[in-house]
């Protein structure tokens, strides 16, 4: 811990630097300055407080520069090429994805130098608060404080959803100080980061001016509150399954809700990640377009057969098989309303073909997967296996290409295509109303089952999973399903919904689902017929793609050189 702590903050007093496009996160001076110089300038000490924004996780592809998601260690994706970062992770070599991989790469010592990167720098705008001569009208301190501690809270949130408990460091210790502590336990953690939001509800507003746009608001406060004792109430941190905790997280979820602010973006769940600005959105990384060079679209998500380097973000057919198959009113045509859905069990539904697996799906599937014979940039993609050469979507054997016959369509929008230079925005969104709705149905099934709707409550967990499901047509569940029932179907819900957006391993994780995650991995094989159709068979993926997991490994073990440099900080049993 003495080392972070030198390091930051000879970091923070040397430079106000900032990676982020907006205005607000880009004003930093020039010239090295003192911590005394910055704090008696209210308009440096804001830019100062403002680069806390940037030690948040702020983008999807951040494993090894841009070459990884989480949801490769889920049974979301698997890397076709085994990058380093994923594959010590399904391999269980913790410790190695971090020691091989260094600073910067991985989700694990990355995350926790990052975050207390950030924190140190909440720590002393908080301890200089009282002595910079900020504006007499307050408003500006009070905007900052409100911030720091919601960023603060934030940071810890990061930390201990992987971590467990943590070290609190509350004040700004300067390099010379001994704060080699132990870890606080988790209970304390939460119990700071929800003092530290109910003090950021009281300082921050609603909205802000265009310029301002990204920054935490009162929403996002509450947001992040409802998360926290979401995870809190979870099996991880929740063994005994204590009913109130769970009944804290639904009424923290509600608080969103009622603000009546927020609402899903009627049927464009497609563009979800791709909007300027959104009435779903409750605070996402302000960031301008990518261009056709971004890392995360050419060397990461895109087939080559359209100009990628490599497209090694490869959905695995045990995602696929999540979307419900739908029966419309005119079976025949696709636009028909959906009458009715059922999920996939062992590999069978209603109107489900083996044959013709991606007819009849529910619509996030499209928006979500790219599959084999999909219209797309002006051709289909072909993935059927008897071909070789440039210029395809899929190469047997070849790991610059898809290793399940699917790719992202989340991850690489349409306008991303050969010798055009195309862009378009992928947000990084950190709160989202979708998320708030499926997070208040998970919690008030868990508190009080599917269908109550307890004195003050306008919303029952069926309701609230179905308002998600209303915007892209998705007709009711079926009547009469139990906690369980419903449980395994909000967790569907969250899988298809939030898909890529850097939920499904966290929530494998709280939900201590081994079984998710150790079930074998299945991708697509295609075969083109003579008459042109196609077969399908579903292929188990070779052991490399196979993934191992054990329940300690729902903690991330404490980085080692942290351990090895403490007398104080105790490593998460199993590590």
């Amino acid at each position: 811990m003495k080392r972070i702590t030198i390091v930051i903050y000879t970091f923070i007093v040397l430079s106000l630097l900032s990676s982020c496009v907006k205005d607000y996160l880009n004003r930093a001076p020039d010239i090295a300055l003192t911590e005394e110089a910055v704090f008696a300038d209210p308009t440096l000490a804001s830019q100062f407080a403002d680069n806390a924004y940037n030690f948040l996780v702020n983008d999807y592809a951040r494993l090894n520069g841009h070459r990884g998601i989480t949801g490769q260690f889920s049974d979301e994706a698997v890397s076709s090429n085994n990058d380093v970062s994923i594959r010590t992770i399904n391999q269980g070599n913790y410790h190695d994805h971090y020691e091989r991989g260094g600073e910067g790469i991985n989700d694990i010592k990355d995350v926790y130098w990052r975050c207390y990167q950030g924190i140190r720098i909440t720590n002393v705008v908080l301890s200089k608060l009282e002595t910079t001569p900020w504006p007499a009208d307050g408003v500006l301190k009070t905007r900052v404080e409100g911030e720091m501690h919601f960023l603060r809270a934030f940071f810890y949130f990061e930390l201990t959803k992987r971590f467990d408990g943590v070290v609190l460091i509350k004040d700004a210790f300067d390099q010379f100080d001994d704060i080699d502590f132990p870890r606080n336990s988790y209970e304390e953690c939460v119990a700071f980061m929800l003092d530290e939001l109910n003090i950021a509800e009281d300082k921050l507003e609603l909205d802000y001016s265009a310029g301002d746009y990204g920054r935490a608001t009162k929403g996002a406060v509450m947001a992040l509150r409802a998360r926290v004792l979401l995870y809190a109430a979870s099996p991880l941190h929740n063994p005994g399954n204590d009913l109130t905790k769970w009944a804290d997280a639904a009424a923290a979820a509600k608080k969103v809700i009622d603000l009546n602010k927020y609402t899903l973006t009627g049927t464009s769940y497609d563009q979800v990640l791709n909007m300027a600005q959104s009435d779903e959105y409750i605070m996402i990384k302000p960031r301008g377009p990518r261009g056709n060079n971004d890392g995360i679209i050419v060397d990461f998500a895109q087939s080559p057969g359209s100009g990628g380097t490599q497209g090694t973000l490869n959905p695995t057919q045990n995602h696929v098989d999540l979307y419900e198959v739908v029966q419309r009113a005119v079976p025949t045509n696709p636009n028909s309303p959906i009458v009715s859905s059922a999920p996939l069990v062992n590999g069978s539904a209603p109107g489900y073909n083996e044959q013709k697996p991606y007819e009849n799906r529910d619509p996030r599937f499209y928006a979500n997967v790219i599959y084999n014979d999909m219209p797309w940039q002006g051709r289909r993609i072909d993935m059927y296996s008897q071909k070789s050469g440039l210029g395809y979507d899929f190469i047997e054997g070849n790991t610059n290409y898809t290793v399940t016959c699917y790719y992202s369509k989340k991850m690489w929008p349409e306008v991303y295509k050969r010798n055009v230079s195309g862009s378009t925005l992928i947000n990084y969104i950190f709160f989202r109303y979708g998320e708030v709705l499926l997070n208040y149905a998970e919690a008030m099934n868990e508190a009080y089952g599917p269908d109550a709707v307890p004195n003050g409550y306008t919303l029952s967990a069926r309701q609230a999973i179905q308002q998600v499901r209303d915007r892209v047509g998705m007709p009711s569940l079926p009547a009469g399903l139990n906690k369980d029932d419903m449980r395994a179907r909000i967790r569907n819900e969250r899988a298809v919904e939030l898909a890529f957006e850097d939920f499904r391993w966290y929530d494998i994780l709280r939900w201590r689902a081994k079984e998710i995650i150790t079930q074998p991995m299945f991708g697509m094989r295609v075969v083109k017929n003579a008459n042109g159709s196609f077969t399908y068979t579903r292929t188990r993926l070779t052991s490399s793609y196979q993934k191992v997991h054990e329940p300690y490994m729902d903690l991330y073990p404490i980085p080692r050189s942290e351990i090895y440099k403490s007398q104080k900080l105790k490593q998460n049993p199993g590590w």
